[in-house]
């Protein structure tokens, strides 16, 4: 039996090719661009034939009679038993114009060529997307009464298929698959499109989220998702069985589900947060789409739109298809695979392997230099106090990864014993002696930096000072408060504010400022501290809002308990589990690279979630942690004494890992 093919190098073409080929003799003619020639040798290893059962022709989708030659035509004609119509535009962000030449133009000389060449029988696959956005349930037998179909992609799958009705002399089958996605067996796809685009949006939830707590998710209209292996199957055994002309099949799943149980099902492949709160888009049907358009005619409304959907990973399109209205009715394919065993799986039961495969494959973050070196080699990076701590071990990861590595600090031994372990290392700091509390030492040091180094690329603000003493304690310690905001805020701010003209001149700059879990949980005894790093906090979130149209951004790191000298004074910490100076590095390492606008641990970010739902409650927690945990030693002014903990407090320290008391 012999075969015409065309899109048989997509994603379901090449899987129907190899459908085709397992049947004893059967010769397959597939279209393929003459630019796409070195392509065939790998096709055909897949196919697992020679090129005398799987023929290349070559013309051209948008050519009249497809561009096939003459010579070509004649050597076709009344040999092609099953010609097959795959080659289309599937992906709702495809410009209108690429859409109608492929998906309008295409079908018409795909329909001359099949009826050039004598094709006994032509099978169009279309798409669900030709009913449009329709109200209901839509039949196999429907088309005219498809509704909506202002989107190019409806559109053009809704015009292709009424040439194939109108136009197509010979018998004809339409098919029309729901949205596509992997392999049901081993999760393999080709692209993201569909469903998949949730997947990023998803496995950020995973990163931020312990799998045990509530999320909200969006509940929308329903979604029709079928795996490509039952596409194939189905769509081969029903062209073979069912060669009744003007047939149209629904490749869809019987059941379908609403986009929230999509939504839920991939977050528990994910091993994500389950989705136990859903908030419905249609309750944003009520607003007028003439409200809608003006709008998005705003400059600024646009602007916030685009902006959210690329931090989603979603299309600008997409929420307009969220509330999908349409069901399909499939009784003609059922009836036409009864007996078969060919049916479409549970997405339950394969949702697992669609997000391995992604995870593994296309998870567009892989394909992207994550890497500290791709980010900051050949840059110039400050890291205040970077003689000691989370400092230094932060700036020797950036010259490790051959970034112009610049330290700054009181010190001068300090600094010139941190040059020398770099120089050890391999690589070198650039060490300024200056003292960050000192306001007119802050300008003399960011001169001196603009002279010898033009400007700075990262900026990170790690200098500080903690102070751990009751309010009670400190009605006569006013200076520590003082000295702490002279410090943390004052002099942070100055050293950023002198090197942000640089940046704005480049256009491109990244701040991290170093904060404290403490200002999340609200930590006793930290009221000094976290006071002079809240309000970083708050400026930063000002400053990140008036920069961000000028390429510059800013990292606020909520940063857990690190054992560095700054903690040593205080003797009870030495039984509380902290990060390493090196774990401490690698979230400023990955602040560098991903640029988020916080980094938080999971501890950090509940804390801040009970202070916000349940305030009392938190507060309650707190003050039980302030009465278990005395003030050291050192905070009393008592030298020697080791502080006495209860067993509560002994417990206390293991459960609440990393956080301040």
């Amino acid at each position: 039996m012999h075969y015409f093919v065309t899109g048989a190098t997509g994603f379901i073409g090449k899987r129907l090719v190899k459908k085709l080929l397992e049947r004893k003799g059967s010769v397959v003619h597939f279209l393929i661009r003459q630019a796409s020639e070195g392509k065939v040798p790998a096709l055909l290893e897949y196919w697992g034939v020679s090129a005398a059962r799987a023929v290349p022709v070559y013309g051209d989708l948008t050519s009249k009679k497809l561009g096939v030659s003459a010579d070509g035509v004649k050597a076709l004609k009344g040999q092609v038993d099953h010609f097959y119509h795959l080659a289309a535009v599937y992906d709702l962000e495809a410009d209108a114009e690429s859409q109608i030449a492929v998906n309008i133009d295409g079908t018409r000389n795909t329909v001359e060529l099949a009826k050039a060449i004598g094709a006994k029988h032509f099978h169009h696959v279309s798409s669900i997307a030709a009913a449009g956005l329709y109200e209901g349930v839509f039949r196999e037998d429907m088309f005219d009464e498809a509704e909506n179909i202002d989107h190019p992609y409806f559109m053009t799958k809704h015009e292709s298929e009424k040439i194939v009705r109108n136009e197509c002399k010979l018998p004809w089958s339409v098919y029309r698959p729901a949205l596509v996605v992997g392999d049901s067996q081993t999760g393999e796809m080709d692209k993201i499109d569909g469903p998949y685009y949730f997947f990023k949006l998803i496995q950020r939830m995973r990163q931020i989220l312990p799998p045990w707590m509530p999320s909200v998710g969006l509940e929308g209209g329903r979604i029709n998702i079928v795996p490509v292996d039952f596409v194939v199957k189905a769509l081969d055994h029903i062209s073979h069985h069912h060669r009744a002309s003007g047939k149209c099949f629904h490749l869809v799943d019987p059941m379908g589900y609403r986009v929230g149980d999509v939504l839920d099902i991939l977050s528990k492949a994910a091993h994500a947060p389950k989705m136990n709160l859903f908030i419905n888009a249609a309750l944003m049907g009520f607003i007028p789409k003439s409200v809608k358009k003006g709008l998005m005619a705003l400059a600024p409304v646009r602007r916030v739109y685009r902006a959210i959907m690329q931090d989603l990973g979603l299309p600008e399109d997409m929420m307009n298809f969220v509330n999908y209205p349409t069901r399909f009715d499939c009784r003609e394919t059922l009836a036409a695979l009864k007996g078969s065993g060919i049916a479409c799986p549970n997405l339950k039961d394969y949702a697992w392997r669609l997000w391995d495969y992604w995870e593994r494959h296309l998870d567009p973050d892989l394909h992207i230099d994550r890497s500290l070196k791709g980010t900051v080699a050949g840059k110039v990076v400050l890291v205040t106090g970077g003689s000691s701590g989370i400092g230094l071990a932060a700036a020797h990861k950036f010259a490790e990864a051959g970034a112009v590595t610049i330290i700054c600090g009181r010190d001068q031994d300090k600094l010139d014993e941190a040059c020398k372990a770099a120089q050890n290392k391999g690589y070198t700091f650039t060490a300024y002696a200056a003292d960050i509390a000192d306001m007119a030492d802050c300008d003399r040091f960011v001169q001196t930096l603009l002279a010898n180094h033009g400007s700075v690329d990262f900026l990170i603000n790690n200098a500080g000072r903690s102070i751990r003493r009751a309010i009670e304690g400190s009605y006569d310690r006013f200076h520590d408060f003082e000295r702490t905001m002279q410090l943390n805020y004052f002099g942070c701010l100055r050293v950023t504010m002198g090197l942000l003209p640089g940046m704005v001149a480049k256009k491109k700059g990244h701040v991290v400022n170093i904060s404290s879990i403490g200002v999340l949980t609200n930590a006793p005894r930290f009221s000094a501290y976290v006071a002079s790093k809240a309000a970083l906090d708050a400026w930063t979130r000002c400053a990140s809002s008036e920069f961000a149209d000028q390429g510059i951004s800013f990292t606020t790191i909520n940063m857990p308990l690190v054992r560095t000298p700054m903690i040593a004074p205080t003797q009870i910490y030495k039984n509380v589990p902290t990060l390493a100076p090196e774990e401490a590095a690698d979230m400023i390492a990955q602040a560098c690279i991903f640029k988020p606008v916080r980094i938080a641990t999971r501890l950090g970010v509940t804390g801040q979630v009970m202070h916000a739902m349940v305030p009392r409650v938190a507060q309650i927690v707190m003050n039980t942690s302030f009465r278990m945990f005395p003030d050291s030693s050192a905070a009393k002014g008592e030298k020697g004494a080791k502080p006495q903990l209860s067993p509560e407090a002994v417990a206390m320290q293991q459960m609440m890992r990393g956080i301040h008391f």
